[in-house]
């Protein structure tokens, strides 16, 4: 009897990036706060992902973000670990610090605590970012209505993970 690590849904997911990826022939490099390395975790249940996964930062605190990933005190004193300002931040500091072609970046409030009116529980930002692109990095924030802290770090991994389909 085989033993899931992550919800089906997630490994569906997963297992799409990976063969996706290796057929594009690109790598990946996520850096993740939130869902504290959920999406690295997921690809890697995929046999085959050492093929498109380079590495994965997991960033939680805001000292991670600056020393791991460069990102500048201005933008999290400024805008906050969860902006798109950020995350387009980590997204280019993971493509910098890596060999891999594209980088997607999250960060988040998965409460129960930490929510404000401006950014409540569930509020969730995702940047992706790639290598020699003219394109500025692409940013979204998206507001997840998960019950549990569970609920939304895993809608905030399945996210992550399609923004990783080229």
């Amino acid at each position: 009897m085989r033993h899931a690590l992550l919800p089906k849904e997630i490994e569906a997911m997963a297992k799409r990036v990976v063969e996706a990826n290796i057929a594009a022939g690109r790598t990946i490099t996520v850096a993740e706060s939130c869902t504290g390395g959920l999406v690295a975790a997921a690809l890697t249940e995929v046999a085959g992902s050492s093929k498109v996964l380079d590495r994965g930062f997991v960033t939680y605190s805001n000292d991670a973000k600056m020393e791991m990933l460069g990102v500048s005190s201005d933008i999290i004193e400024t805008f906050g670990a969860v902006s798109i300002a950020c995350v387009w931040a980590m997204a280019n500091g993971a493509l910098q610090k890596s060999t891999a072609d594209v980088a997607v970046a999250v960060s988040g409030i998965a409460g129960p605590d930490g929510g404000t009116d401006l950014k409540p529980v569930g509020t969730v930002v995702f940047a992706r970012s790639i290598r020699n692109s003219e394109a500025e990095p692409e940013g979204e924030l998206r507001k997840f209505d998960g019950k549990t802290r569970a609920e939304i770090r895993l809608q905030a991994t399945l996210s992550a993970l399609e923004l990783l389909l080229p």
